[in-house]
């Protein structure tokens, strides 16, 4: 090995990564490979916090957001040492910049810090919030029946000072479409300089706040009038300004602030492992999905009963799934046990098309699936399938209703319950979440099985029912079958939304059918 591969060995590695405008969907595929292996990542204010679902609990992370108005968790400066430091300690470093770290996001400034202290880097674009803004407020910044021309250009420096670089005689009538970043504390001067070089007062003119984020706010004048209408709406950084003929193609292509669940604030109460399908539907609906998981499985303590099971499997006619968690924890103490699918022979039933799904995942398709998507309907198809004298193997959460082994014992079947996993509350962030319904931030809670239900309460703690009522008000709630809409009148509270068919997907589209009908929240 050389002298320069054992310095490479030794010194870490820098990538600068960009984040996109706010949408974590929009990350580039390197830029989140480079996330899942981060050992340290330095993060803007500008850079959604859900890529940090990517990085690994080992990562250390480090927020460096800077916000308008002189806010700084550190300087500049201060970044460019902590990239060095780190990289230097033998680290691989992301640095995740919001946008591409090339447009007006001092990236180049890191780099020379980098290069002089002989730091490995690589940059990985990203998309820039130029175009995320003006796409996601339905403008094309280039039209070939508008104009072909478009320029960047950043308001953060007085345009009124000496030593600015921004030629606005030129700029003002150059370019077709002019977007503006960081541009809202200076509109008033930037708005008065574009007219004063020969820009139409009436030009339209459209500003975004939050661009590609369920808090999107996007509003729209001309030259003339956008600044009062800025200021009458309450934007406030950040935000760009787009100024072009092609804002007037915003009404026909808007698409994004006109999704049925745009800004909707839903929370998810399921497992962070389970609420993927969930939160994905909901957010191509346009919703803001809080996710407060009000479950957290876990195997059983003794597996006694489901061990005894498997040593037997091959005496079994059949062997029942009533959710997911059971089909993982199943499979998961199979494998345990040196064991594979090719030892259950009997006949597999499942509760609904999501477990089957999940079945599907381990190769086995389910011999039954009943018409309605619940214990009783699982009961009632075997039953006519023919039970009497069977042995029924039924692993399940530790606590569960006891309709499905009960009609089955009545039908004349053996049923043997083997318990695999359990629902734990989970710590933590409940002030969190008391704040946010005190607040009235939240207009939906989805509820998809009555344990999550029952640990939301939990979690709520709530002195009374009056306390509760109090903190529910405004709150519409979405159950996704009968058995968890009865947990929740038992509780006291009213179900707004249930599905027929007792699906994610079900319960997503009847969530849009509510609100596109009007409901409140």
């Amino acid at each position: 090995m050389n002298n320069t591969d054992e310095k490479i060995k030794r010194t870490g590695k820098v990538y600068l990564v960009g984040a996109g405008p706010g949408d974590p969907g929009l990350i580039t595929l390197r830029g989140k490979y480079l996330l899942e292996r981060a050992e340290v990542v330095v993060y803007d204010y500008l850079a959604s916090k859900k890529l940090l679902r990517h990085v690994p609990d080992t990562a250390k992370l480090i927020y460096a957001g800077k916000k308008g108005g002189g806010l700084h968790a550190f300087t500049q400066q201060e970044i460019n040492g902590l990239l060095v430091e780190h990289a230097r300690a033998g680290k691989m470093v992301v640095r995740l910049k919001g946008g591409d770290p090339f447009i007006f996001g001092r990236g180049a400034e890191e780099i020379e810090e980098l290069v002089q202290a002989s730091i490995p880097f690589e940059v990985v674009p990203g998309v820039t919030s130029a175009t995320a803004a003006a796409t996601y407020a339905g403008i094309p910044i280039t039209h070939r029946g508008y104009t072909a021309s478009v320029a960047f250009v950043t308001g953060h420096e007085d345009p009124t000072k000496k030593e600015s670089n921004i030629a606005w005689d030129k700029l003002a009538t150059g370019a077709g479409t002019i977007v503006v970043y960081m541009g809202i504390k200076n509109l008033p001067i930037i708005t008065a300089k574009l007219i004063e070089h020969g820009r139409d007062p009436q030009t339209p003119v459209a500003v975004v706040r939050w661009a590609s984020t369920p808090q999107q706010h996007s509003v729209e004048g001309t030259l003339e009038t956008i600044t009062e209408v800025v200021r009458e709406s309450g934007i406030k950084p950040p935000a760009l300004v787009i100024v072009g003929e092609v804002v007037k193609l915003r009404n026909t292509i808007d698409w994004f602030e006109k999704r049925p669940l745009f800004g909707k604030q839903v929370v998810v109460t399921r497992t962070r492992e389970q609420a993927s399908e969930l939160v994905s539907l909901l957010e191509e609906n346009g919703a803001d999905c809080l996710e407060y998981s009000t479950i957290h499985i876990e195997p059983v303590e003794d597996t006694g009963a489901v061990d005894a099971a498997l040593g037997e499997i091959d005496t079994y006619d059949w062997l029942l799934f009533t959710s997911i968690n059971a089909v993982t924890w199943f499979f998961k103490r199979l494998f345990e046990l040196k064991m594979d699918a090719r030892d259950l022979r009997c006949r597999i039933a499942v509760v609904g098309r999501t477990t089957a799904d999940e079945l599907q995942r381990y190769g086995i398709r389910a011999d039954l699936l009943p018409e309605k998507f619940t214990g009783e309907g699982l009961a009632e198809a075997l039953i006519q399938e023919g039970v009497q004298g069977a042995r029924i193997l039924l692993p399940r959460a530790l606590k569960a209703r006891e309709v499905l082994p009960q009609r089955l014992t009545a039908a004349g079947a053996e049923v043997q319950v083997a318990p695999v996993y359990r629902n734990v509350p989970p710590q933590g962030r409940k002030e969190e979440l008391r704040e946010q319904l005190q607040s009235g931030m939240i207009d939906l809670i989805t509820f998809t099985s009555s344990s999550t239900v029952r640990n939301f309460l939990t979690m709520v703690d709530a002195r009374d029912q009056e306390e509760l009522h109090r903190l529910m008000d405004g709150v519409t709630i979405a159950a996704i079958g009968p058995i968890t809409a009865r947990t929740v009148t038992d509780a006291g509270l009213k179900v707004d939304i249930q599905p027929e068919r007792y699906t994610i997907s079900d319960m997503v589209q009847a969530i849009v059918n509510h609100y596109r009908e009007g409901g409140a929240g």
